[in-house]
């Protein structure tokens, strides 16, 4: 590979501490398009049914990786000899009902065109006859900020209607622009992500929770609401059987909440320009919004599957780097078009393939790293990334011992790219580390144009980022060799507009996976430094995530003593 080619001379004059460091040039080589593609074709074919969580399309899935992996040498990644963990679920299928009225007078609304409302309450059950509508502008309760959507309204046993995303708030040096002082800008915080939304309104004991969608601010269209929220969900039950989360949660199309505000006599438009301000108060709608939700309950498990490399170090081996991809999509349904299945080609057979690649490349390694690896193929990405979320909470190796998460969500399917894009802040050094690899290959890394979407948020490795684990999603550039400027921009949009989360997800005749290689490649070289070096990855004073992980290796250090 040309990468070789740049590598060498770059290696051959370094220090024999950077030699150390020095992906072995065999490994390398291991990872082929080929290969790749060998693996997508397999995960996103109709026999796989969408590789849906709970289903037969997992146990083919999972049966095909733990074989995968086996056949590399791999150990199993649970000490308990398997390569899964169980997940333990409950699946909710929603059968809403939602009357509206407003000034008396009744809003026609159908599911799921108009709206989407379920519960992950464990009940089969939530009927609220009759609650008040309370617009709350982005719904956000920020104190480092000063800001508070709520202020003193009292929302116990109302339904809030609120914005996606952060508040939009103009620098007050030029209009033209957002405030990087407060919710960081453009980029999106965790505030403007519809989970947050959710927990704050359960907070504030809220009964019921709809979102405006957007599909701009929101980065997605609301064909992606109805195909991810309108169907059986999962969540990982509580003891209470999740009391504590909102009752009611749900979005709303922008068209029947401009009807909603027309027919309460409110400009919806100066209502949320209104809401990009600290002194937004809540506006009462003088409506009435009542839910009748019966679900069908479905207790089960999904499963994680983890591999393991040992480390060739006995003194580090019990030290770990985490990379990840996860395995599951939509599944299939029925529908009038018949039975349609999701393959979810790019989403994320391609990442999952690529994390298969990855782990050949390190299992046939002539040298063996210093530190562990394990090789983490979570589930239930797609229900709010729950397989992460089980994981983190119930660690099958410590945290405070693993040293970073390298997550890969979409692989690149076409050809190189001179650039690697970077998804959320510059705010651990593995940014540092990403830049430093890119180099070796005559790359650099491009920032995301559109932050206010909030990738970084929506993807595994915020599991990790969120309990203290510096992690980083991995994702391509759009600067693509031989393609006309702009090329990569578009092909994204493309896919968003018409592959995402639909069933036209699918292998496509133009796919090489030609760039897939050279940044599984980058991801190899880091994974090989981390596991080799003598600095551990941290995040960076300016983290939100800092502070989590300053209280782990606080809280391992007094339990060592």
């Amino acid at each position: 590979m040309k990468l070789l080619r740049l590598l060498l001379p770059c290696t051959a004059l370094a220090a024999p501490a950077l030699l150390a460091l020095a992906p072995p040039e065999t490994a390398m080589k291991s990872i082929t398009a080929a290969e790749i593609m060998q693996h997508v074709r397999v995960l996103a074919a109709d026999e796989f049914e969408g590789r849906g969580p709970a289903t037969p399309g997992e146990a083919k899935t999972v049966a095909y990786l733990t074989a995968q992996l086996q056949a590399m040498g791999l150990q199993p990644g649970n000490p308990d000899g398997t390569f899964v963990q169980d997940v333990p679920v409950v699946g909710f299928t929603p059968a809403p009902e939602v009357h509206l009225t407003v000034r008396g007078k009744p809003i026609a609304l159908t599911f799921p065109n108009d709206y989407v409302a379920y519960t992950h309450q464990v009940k089969a059950s939530v009927d609220l006859p009759r609650t008040e509508v309370v617009f709350v502008g982005y719904g956000v309760v920020a104190p480092e900020f000063g800001w508070d959507d709520y202020k003193d309204v009292d929302v116990r046993g109302k339904t809030v209607l609120m914005l996606v995303n952060d508040p939009p708030v103009p620098d007050p040096k030029d209009p033209a622009r957002l405030d990087e002082k407060i919710f960081g800008g453009r980029a999106m915080t965790y505030y403007g992500r519809w989970t947050y939304k959710y927990e704050i309104a359960a907070a504030r004991g809220a009964a019921a929770c709809l979102i405006v969608h957007e599909t701009g601010p929101a980065a997605y269209p609301y064909a992606v609401v109805i195909n991810s929220n309108a169907r059986e969900t999962f969540d990982i039950a509580s003891p209470d059987g999740n009391a504590g989360v909102v009752p009611v949660a749900g979005w709303l199309t922008l068209d029947k909440t401009l009807e909603i505000f027309t027919a309460a006599g409110k400009d919806f438009w100066a209502e949320k320009k209104r809401a990009a301000t600290r002194d937004f108060q809540p506006v009462a709608l003088d409506a009435r919004a009542g839910f009748r939700i019966q679900t069908a309950l479905r207790e089960s498990k999904s499963r994680n599957v983890i591999a393991l490399l040992p480390g060739s170090d006995p003194k580090l081996k019990n030290e770990y780097l985490l990379y990840s991809a996860h395995w599951d999509h939509l599944g299939r349904e029925l529908t009038k078009d018949g039975d349609q299945i999701y393959n979810g080609a790019a989403d994320n057979a391609s990442g999952t393939a690529g994390l298969l690649v990855l782990a050949h490349a390190f299992a046939s390694s002539p040298v063996k790293p210093k530190r562990s690896i394990i090789f983490f193929f979570p589930t239930l990405e797609e229900k709010g990334l729950l397989g992460t979320k089980y994981y983190a909470h119930n660690p099958l190796y410590p945290l405070e011992k693993t040293l970073a998460n390298l997550n890969q969500d979409g692989l690149n399917p076409y050809g190189p790219t001179s650039d690697s894009r970077l998804v959320g802040a510059d705010d651990s050094t593995l940014v540092d580390l990403l830049q430093d690899k890119l180099a070796l290959q005559h790359r650099v890394m491009s920032y995301d144009t559109k932050p206010e979407n909030g990738y970084y948020y929506r993807s595994d490795q915020f599991e990790f980022a969120k309990v203290g684990v510096p992690a980083l999603h991995g994702v391509h550039g759009v600067e693509y060799t031989g393609r006309p400027e702009g090329w990569g921009v578009k092909a994204g949009e493309d896919y968003l507009a018409n592959r995402y989360h639909k069933v036209t997800d699918e292998i496509q005749p133009d796919w090489t996976f030609e760039g897939g290689v050279t940044d599984l490649q980058t991801h190899f070289m880091m994974g090989w430094e981390i596991a080799n070096g003598d600095t551990w990855p941290h995040w960076k004073a300016t983290s939100e995530f800092k502070a989590a992980r300053d209280a782990m290796m606080a809280k391992a250090a007094a339990a060592a003593k």
